[in-house]
């Protein structure tokens, strides 16, 4: 073991704990103990037991079985003290020899049981003189013996790459991170019931599709053995929730995952989870005042108040947000107007004069994007709308009227990252062809992220779909924002990771 008591474990001294470790599991089976039994007799969680005792539910003389994994030990002669966790909570366990027999405590809880073993134990409440409530232990057995010890509780579990990867040992031993996941759940929970609450349904559509749409994004490939198909990995629920509109549904939603094939990054992770819904009889107008309250209700119910801390600002959620034509905004930004300039060309040709970098393969539409992501989208702090966009990079959007190239179509920013995307929906068969055909020329030409035509999506347009209001948002930023996050693996319980560097292997890790 290391000599230092203050310094960190070494990996050979991990090892030579889990070398121990395995010696007492051979003591135990060749005792007769199941290490692992199949079994366990539990009254209460430890939440409960600890509520009802102090509401004077239990008494000293009733008695518990508790369970949970041993964070700590406290060895006095023939009295011990510790502390066992399940999910609810955490409690103070006091055994004592002449209690638990002589034999069972030497020979089985002093020398056989591990800090990180999970444990039953029997007993009756009581409270110690220091005035903590805790379980006065009459029998102790064994759960599941840990072969590995936990990480060390000074030094902790601080890599955030090891924490990610192995998020199982971040959650043992970080409180704080078990509670940011109750958040997302909270938030999850809140978002359905507002919806629900507004008369919409909740659907599946297909994760696996024979044609990708609904955003600009490279699919993830794969192939049906049986059917001698190649399928995608769903981008988005657009497509299949507006067929749902044309088949009599008027307000649909779906919380699901979907798949880009795209670089990781704080704000990207290729599978991630989005909220997507569809409204009929309204427009982007409708849909940004939706955004609003939704957005509220969720945020006071998960934190009481609308008004949260991230990364050192108070970021105010109270409606209406502003709203800012995206072409004043960029011009406002970075001095460059795109209208006045109509092609690709001519747009990166100004771009380069002000000393941006504009891929000379780049449409107009991703360098209208790359201004956006640049000069305005890093500054957006508070949470506000960019409206009307031009048509280069919505081509599900419906026109603007009195205009030839812009559509009606917002995106909400908060912390400077985009939070939801929305549109007034086309629902012109002819019009949506004529843009599908020109993202299939796009296609053709080499860019992995426009959309196929989808004709079974023409054909469903064709039957009428009623005028109408989409909305997407990434629930991963939204958990983001509620847990003060500036990283989105920190929200995400197994994020996608780079694979490991193995020791002599070149490259990245």
């Amino acid at each position: 073991m290391s000599k230092n008591p203050t310094a960190a474990p070494t990996e050979q001294d991990l090892l030579d704990q889990e070398r121990v470790r395995r010696e007492k599991l051979a003591r135990l089976l060749e005792s007769g103990v199941n290490p692992y039994p199949p079994r366990v007799e539990r009254t209460h969680s430890i939440a409960q037991a600890l509520a009802q005792y102090q509401a004077g539910e239990l008494s000293e003389d009733d008695g518990l079985a508790l369970a949970g994994r041993l964070l700590s030990r406290r060895i006095m002669g023939k009295l011990s003290f510790g502390h066992i966790e399940d999910g609810t909570g955490k409690i103070q366990i006091m055994v004592r020899r002449d209690l638990l027999g002589t034999e069972k405590y030497n020979q089985f809880f002093k020398k056989l049981v591990d800090l990180g073993d999970i444990i039953g134990v029997t007993g009756t409440m009581t409270v110690t003189k220091t005035g903590e409530t805790t379980l006065l232990v009459e029998d102790v057995v064994l759960l599941a013996k840990a072969l590995k010890p936990m990480p060390d509780k000074w030094h902790g579990l601080k890599d955030p790459e090891l924490r990610q990867r192995q998020r199982y040992l971040d959650l043992m031993v970080n409180p704080e991170v078990r509670a940011r996941f109750r958040v997302r759940a909270q938030m999850l929970r809140a978002i359905r019931d507002y919806l629900d609450g507004q008369g919409f349904l909740e659907v599946e559509t297909p994760i696996l599709q024979p044609l990708y749409g609904g955003a600009a994004a490279e699919p993830f490939v794969t192939h049906h053995n049986y059917l001698h198909q190649d399928l995608y990995l769903r981008i988005s629920f657009e497509l299949y929730l507006k067929r749902l509109l044309v088949g009599g549904y008027d307000r649909v939603y779906e919380i699901g995952r979907d798949f880009r094939n795209e670089g990781i990054s704080h704000k990207h992770n290729p599978e991630f989870t989005q909220l997507e819904f569809y409204e009929a009889y309204t427009d982007y107008n409708g849909v940004m005042a939706r955004t609003e309250e939704m957005i509220a209700y969720v945020v006071e119910r998960v934190t009481g108040g609308l008004k949260v801390t991230w990364q050192g600002h108070e970021i105010d959620f109270t409606p209406p947000w502003p709203r800012i034509p995206l072409r004043q905004a960029i011009l406002d930004a970075s001095g460059i107007d795109y209208d006045q300039y109509p092609d690709a060309d001519s747009l990166r040709a100004v771009m380069r004069e002000k000393g941006v970098d504009a891929p000379a393969d780049a449409s107009r539409g991703k360098l209208i994007d790359k201004l956006l992501s640049l000069f305005v989208e890093p500054n957006l702090i508070q949470p506000t709308f960019l409206v009307d966009y031009p048509i280069d990079v919505s081509p599900l959007a419906k026109r603007k009227p009195g205009t030839r190239d812009v559509v009606e179509r917002f995106e909400g920013f908060v912390g400077g990252m985009e939070l939801c995307n929305a549109f007034t929906e086309l629902n012109d068969p002819i019009d949506q062809l004529e843009r599908f055909l020109d993202q299939g020329r796009a296609l053709e030409s080499g860019d992995k992220e426009a959309t196929p035509v989808d004709m079974d999506y023409i054909n469903a347009l064709s039957y009428g779909m009623p005028p109408a209001g989409g909305f997407g948002m990434g629930i991963d930023r939204f958990a983001m924002l509620l847990t003060d996050q500036e990283n989105i693996r920190e929200v995400i319980l197994f994020p996608h990771l780079r694979p490991e560097k193995r020791e002599g292997e070149g490259g990245e890790a």
